[in-house]
C-alpha cells in the first residue's frame, strides 16, 4: 500500500515560472497544480506582482482557494471565492514611503513613482507607460503619495541600478527588476519573510518547504526553502543560489517539479483527470479511514468535492478534488471505480453508491461516501 506523502508548502513564482513572456501558461501546468493540491500539499503563489496583478493569474491557474504572497512579501492573502473581493488579507507589511520617494525624485526628477493601492492599482506621480503596471493608475501629488504607509513603491527610470545603494540607505528593502525598475518595501521584507510566517500558520515543518522561481527576488526564498529549484532560463546568479535547476518555462520546468511531488505508485496516465485526482487524494491521505465529501451548487453539478480522513477521532479535510467541481455524484462514483477505489453500495436494484447525508462546518447539507484503497 502506498505510504502517505509528507504535506509540503510549495512556493511558486509567477512570471517566468508559471507564466511566460507571452503571458501564456505552459501546457500541463494547471493539471499538475490540481494534482499536487489533491495530494494535500499547500500551493502558494509568491510573486513580485501587486495583488491586482496576481488575482487574474490565480484564477487562470485554478488557485481560487489558497494562500498567496504578493508585492515581494509585503502582502499575504487567503484567496476565497466566497468573499466579494475574492481574497482576505492575512498579513501586510507597510512602511513610510516618504524617504524613498523624496530620495528618488532628488536623484532622478523624471522618474516614474507608483505607490500600491492594494486591490485597486496605483497612485502615481505621473502615468506609467502602458503595460508596466497592473491595475488602474491615478495621478497624485507627491505630498499625497508620501502621506500614508504603503506596502510597495515601484520606480521606473533609466539605469535605476545606479541609485540602488542610495535608496537602500533610507532603510527600505530595494529589489531590482531589470535595469530600469526597482521595488521598495518595508525593511526586512521579502518573499521569504512572508512565507515563513505562512509556514508557521499552516503548521508545516521547515524541512517540508519547496520553492521554484527564476528571478533575483527569488533568491531569499531559495535560502528559506528546504528544496530550492531555479528555472533553467534564470540568470547564473539565481541558478547558483538554488539546490537544483529544472527546465526552462518553454520546457515546462515547473511542471516537472510539481510531478516530482506526487506518488509514483499511481499510474495517472490511464485515468480521467477526476479519477487521477481521486486516486491521488485517497492514496496520500494519512490513516486508513477516508471519506469523500461533496456539496451541490444551485443545480445538479457539485460546487465542492473534497477528501477527508479520520485523525485522532476527528474528521480533518485532507485535500480538494478540483475536477469534482462541476461534476455530478454519478460522475464521481464512476471516477472512483475507475481509480480502483471501493465504496459501499445499496442492496437492491442498480446498487448505486451508498451516499450519506453530511452536515459539515455548519454549512449546507452535503453528501459523503466512504472510500477504501
Amino acid at each position: 500500500m502506498p505510504q502517505p506523502l509528507i504535506r509540503r508548502l510549495i512556493a511558486l513564482d509567477i512570471d517566468g515560472t508559471l507564466l511566460g513572456q507571452d503571458r501564456k501558461i505552459p501546457a500541463g501546468t494547471v493539471d499538475a497544480l490540481d494534482l499536487v493540491r489533491a495530494a494535500g500539499h499547500e500551493v502558494v503563489l509568491a510573486t513580485g506582482r501587486s495583488l491586482v496583478g496576481l488575482m487574474p493569474v490565480a484564477i487562470r491557474l485554478g488557485l481560487v482557494e489558497a494562500y498567496a504572497v504578493s508585492s515581494n512579501g509585503s502582502l499575504t492573502v487567503r484567496l476565497d471565492p466566497a468573499v466579494p473581493t475574492g481574497y482576505v488579507i492575512a498579513g501586510a507589511r507597510r512602511f513610510d514611503p516618504g524617504s524613498v520617494i523624496h530620495r528618488v525624485l532628488a536623484l532622478a526628477p523624471r522618474a516614474y513613482v507608483g505607490v500600491e493601492d492594494v486591490g485597486w492599482g496605483w497612485a502615481v506621480n505621473r502615468v506609467f507607460p502602458e503595460g508596466l503596471l497592473n491595475g488602474e493608475q491615478k495621478q497624485t501629488p507627491v505630498t499625497d503619495l508620501c502621506a500614508a504607509p504603503a506596502t510597495r513603491i515601484a520606480v521606473h527610470a533609466p539605469d535605476i541600478g545606479r541609485l540602488l545603494d542610495a535608496l537602500r540607505a533610507t532603510g527600505a528593502t530595494v529589489t531590482p527588476a531589470g535595469p530600469d525598475w526597482a521595488d521598495s518595501t518595508a525593511p526586512g521584507t521579502s518573499k521569504a519573510t512572508a512565507l515563513e510566517q505562512l509556514r508557521i500558520r499552516l503548521g508545516i515543518p521547515p524541512e517540508a518547504t519547496v520553492a521554484v522561481g527564476d528571478g533575483a527576488n527569488d533568491v531569499e526564498m531559495f535560502r528559506w526553502a528546504a528544496r530550492a529549484v531555479a528555472m533553467g532560463h534564470a540568470a547564473p546568479s539565481v541558478r547558483d543560489a538554488a539546490d537544483e535547476v529544472t527546465g526552462t518555462i518553454a520546457q515546462q520546468g515547473a511542471v516537472a517539479v510539481l510531478h516530482s511531488l506526487l506518488p509514483r505508485s499511481i499510474d495517472r496516465t490511464s485515468m480521467s483527470w477526476l479519477a487521477a485526482q481521486l486516486a491521488t487524494a485517497v492514496h496520500t491521505a494519512p490513516g486508513s479511514v477516508v471519506m469523500l465529501r461533496v456539496w451541490h451548487g444551485p443545480r445538479a453539478e457539485l460546487s465542492r468535492c473534497e477528501v477527508w480522513n479520520l485523525r485522532d477521532g476527528t474528521w480533518v479535510r485532507h485535500a480538494p478534488v478540483p475536477a469534482g467541481t462541476g461534476a455530478t455524484m454519478r460522475g464521481v462514483e464512476n471516477a472512483a471505480r475507475e481509480a480502483g477505489l471501493v465504496y459501499p453500495r445499496g442492496d437492491e436494484g442498480r446498487r448505486r453508491a451508498h451516499w450519506r447525508t453530511s452536515f459539515t462546518d455548519g454549512g449546507p447539507a452535503g453528501f459523503e461516501l466512504s472510500l477504501t484503497r
